[in-house]
């Protein structure tokens, strides 16, 4: 038995509620189970009961047994001194509040819908299993799943929108500053995010806007502050931009490169530090408003435009600055800017809209304009329900799926965990 499955039967009164009485045998009716608390404190706020001829209003209280209270030391907790109800599964102590008043308990054991309980103990007592639901889940209906998958979409944009409201207010209400960082962030993948973001970070946005003609000053820019221009090598490129750089960090007073200098190990050629900065560079070389356009744009088409820009000649034969190759094209993929239509546009159009108060969701259309993401989390939902919508929208709310509810056992708060338990499904 899990206290969150208690917190669910109060919340939505799944017991019977038939000549209700408390521990010590008054009558007890409940006016309203009050709001769920997800933070610390009293479980539940404001619930209105009515115990004997007494009408109460204030907090209550959930645990699996009745002396969790003394084990959780809510007696010294002010916090708890108007809590009007403790409701436990299993009524094993009184207890009291600190001025010595019994606080009434509730116990639920034997009143809850035995369905339900059958339901929740089904659905806890697998193991070995990749997900709780496995076995059921190609049985939850269709339209069930599409609306869940909806929602959890927009609960992962609510995630993502934490930074780039973050970012934004760093950069001073300033939006093309703000796509800058988080393209940047974008731009470093999971190995290099961290070390790019601080890159950005470091470097004033004007900067950029004062360079965006000059592809080059660009590149001297990122690649120096991102500290790959600090060693001696004997080639002429790298010699130049260096000197660019010195240059360009003394007229900007630009500082020391970052402490955390971005990684190569373990990465694929294309993947690199320096490809990726260069690529930046390129794009940012077009035009100092990226923002304006990329906000604006309805199809990944104009995305796969706006990211199109060619690096510069030296970097069509190399990905370092040891060694050279057979010349390459080094054009960011459709599918590297796939990701950043899921990592950075949409959820950038997303706060932008949010900010502004815009009701036009055309970046709902771009989103599922992306194909689905390969991963096995998504590859394993698919095997239990090969009939899902298969775009990027999708996938991104089976990963919020999976890693917020699935894995950490939210069951309860998940759409299809509930229509299990209720056996509505």
């Amino acid at each position: 038995m899990r206290e969150e499955f208690l917190h669910y039967i109060w919340q939505f009164q799944k017991f019977d509620k038939t000549e209700l009485k408390t521990a010590a045998g008054e009558l007890l009716h409940i006016y309203h189970p009050g709001t769920h608390n997800l933070d610390s404190g009293p479980d539940f706020f404001t619930s209105k009961i009515k115990i004997g001829d007494q009408l109460w209003a204030g907090n209550v209280e959930i645990h699996l047994k009745s002396s969790d209270w003394y084990a959780h030391h809510h007696e010294t907790d002010s916090a708890y001194d108007n809590v009007i109800l403790h409701v436990v599964w299993y009524h094993d102590t009184d207890i009291f509040r600190k001025d010595e008043s019994l606080i009434p308990s509730l116990e639920l054991k034997g009143k809850i819908d035995p369905e339900i309980h059958q339901n929740y103990l089904e659905l806890f007592s697998k193991e070995n299993e990749w997900i709780n639901c496995e076995k059921y889940f190609p049985n939850f209906d269709d339209f069930d799943i599409e609306s869940w998958l909806t929602r959890l979409y927009f609960e992962r944009l609510e995630e993502k929108t934490k930074l780039i409201f973050d970012l934004l207010k760093q950069s001073k209400n300033d939006w093309e500053a703000t796509l800058f960082k988080l393209l940047v962030k974008n731009f470093g993948l999971n190995k290099n995010g961290d070390s790019f973001l601080a890159l950005a970070n470091s470097i004033d946005y004007e900067v950029i806007r004062k360079l965006s003609n000059d592809r080059f000053q660009l590149e001297a820019v990122l690649l120096g502050k991102a500290g790959l221009l600090d060693e001696d090598v004997e080639e002429n490129y790298f010699k130049s931009l260096k000197n660019e750089y010195e240059f360009l960090q003394k007229k900007f007073s630009l500082g020391l490169p970052i402490e955390t200098k971005p990684v190569f190990f373990r990465l694929r050629p294309d993947n690199f530090p320096t490809i990726r900065l260069a690529q930046l560079a390129a794009v940012f070389s077009r035009s100092a408003s990226v923002f304006s356009v990329v906000s604006k744009a309805k199809s990944k088409n104009e995305i796969y435009d706006i990211f199109s820009a060619e690096v510069s000649e030296f970097w069509t034969t190399h990905y370092n600055f040891r060694s050279n190759h057979k010349p390459k094209p080094k054009r960011l993929s459709k599918s590297f800017i796939d990701l950043l239509i899921i990592n950075t546009i949409v959820p950038l159009q997303y706060a932008f809209a949010k900010s502004n108060h815009i009701a036009e969701e055309s970046y709902l259309d771009l989103i599922t304009e992306v194909g689905l993401e390969k991963n096995s989390v998504v590859k394993n939902f698919y095997q239990l329900k090969p009939k899902l919508s298969k775009n990027a929208m999708h996938s991104q709310s089976l990963l919020q799926l999976k890693r917020s509810y699935c894995d950490v056992n939210r069951c309860l708060k998940c759409a299809l965990g509930a229509k299990f338990i209720k056996g509505k499904y």
